[in-house]
């Protein structure tokens, strides 16, 4: 990474639904629940979390709906990231419904929307002027139209000499996708955040230490976070740095991992080396859990 250059981030913006409930959801009838609407998606919140850990030039390309492309623009300039979004006449923006219990783990009902639109003719070069990281939403890896953009990106990236990162974004995309197709898609980057189940998926080992172990064969730098349990960091093959978590008493992990991608990269771009940028992302994962949503925020959850 070129210290002290931009951090270009390409990937999903998303309106979140995020609804916190306290009992059990009821089949059939009514749950209380105390629901937000908010900006979300992974590559925004990426940005957001970079941008939030010193990175100073952070940039974010996305396809969002015509509608409100001024409102996620609006949001991304107020946590300090240049968005360039592509507005889709015809498609909404992705929306994804996070169902948040009393542990703080999340489950999402997702609309990809115009997400997975983002095509070829939305991608130049020239994006990479003044970056020094380019990082890609692993959300763009299933349809083949965002998926052409993004191993386009990736192949830009590689003629300037810019180094890659790759966040694989979901187990249950992944299984829909294929694991080989995944493999071969990340085979141009250089660092990979997989979490722990995307770890085992992607290798089929149970243990996230050997499955770290061996992605970092395929992409030289690979990050795996254990939520709760810290963070894994594995070199051309081999664990070098265990990084213990950051207690937090957590209302919501919506965009925990998130946090960890974007204060991982703002300090690596800072000069930082890759157990040093780990704490600082499990800094930020923690964080990331005391509030509602997966971005950063003034004001701790109620």
């Amino acid at each position: 990474m070129r210290a002290g250059a931009a951090l270009l981030v390409v990937g999903d913006i998303v309106t979140d639904v995020v609804a916190r409930h306290r009992a059990p959801l009821a089949r059939g009838t009514d749950t209380a629940a105390r629901i937000r609407i908010l900006p979300g998606g992974a590559g925004a919140n990426v940005a957001c979390w970079a941008a939030r850990w010193g990175c100073g030039d952070v940039r974010m390309v996305g396809r969002v709906g015509a509608d409100d492309t001024a409102w996620h623009a609006e949001q991304l300039r107020l946590a300090g990231v240049r968005p360039r979004l592509v507005p889709d006449p015809e498609v909404a923006t992705a929306t994804v419904i996070a169902l948040v219990d009393t542990t703080a783990e999340r489950t999402f009902l997702t609309d990809s929307g115009a997400v997975l639109r983002l095509s070829p003719a939305d991608w130049s070069p020239s994006l990479l002027d003044g970056v020094g990281h380019l990082h890609l939403s692993g959300y763009l890896l299933f349809s083949e139209t965002s998926r052409r953009t993004a191993l386009l990106a990736m192949e830009s990236a590689r003629a300037q000499a810019v180094p890659v990162s790759v966040d694989p974004a979901s187990a249950g995309f992944i299984t829909g996708l294929g694991v080989d197709r995944v493999l071969t898609a990340l085979g141009g980057a250089d660092v990979l955040f997989p979490n722990a189940d995307e770890a085992r998926l992607l290798t089929g080992l149970p243990d996230p230490a050997e499955a770290a172990a061996v992605l970092s064969r395929h992409v030289p730098l690979t990050v795996v976070t254990l939520g709760a349990e810290g963070a894994l960091v594995a070199e051309s093959g081999a664990v070098t740095a265990r990084v213990p978590p950051v207690r937090a008493e957590a209302v919501d992990s919506t965009g925990a991992g998130d946090a960890f991608t974007g204060a991982f990269l703002a300090a690596r771009l800072s000069g930082a080396d890759a157990p040093e940028a780990a704490a600082q992302g499990c800094l930020a994962g923690a964080e990331a859990v005391t509030v509602v949503g997966g971005r950063p925020q003034s004001e701790k959850a109620p």
